[in-house]
């Protein structure tokens, strides 16, 4: 596996963003990846809120600086 942290589950930004693309596997992965950095909060805001605003501003982050948002860095 690649040495440096991607996005969801350390993979490629490439594949990343084809999973940030389909509302269903983003919504997923956000949820996971925020529980497994330890984000209980940003992950129940995925839960309930992940199918609109979150969503969008996942993808154009992902889009524009190649990674989705993180509120501290990890």
């Amino acid at each position: 596996m690649a040495t440096k942290r991607g996005d969801y589950f350390g993979l490629s930004y490439l594949v990343s963003l084809i999973l940030a693309i389909i509302p269903i596997t983003s919504w997923f992965c956000g949820v996971i990846t925020r529980f497994q950095d330890g984000k209980i909060v940003a992950a129940l805001i995925r839960i309930f809120f992940g199918f609109n605003i979150i969503w969008i501003c996942d993808l154009v982050l992902m889009i524009i600086s190649k990674h989705i948002l993180r509120i501290l860095p990890v």
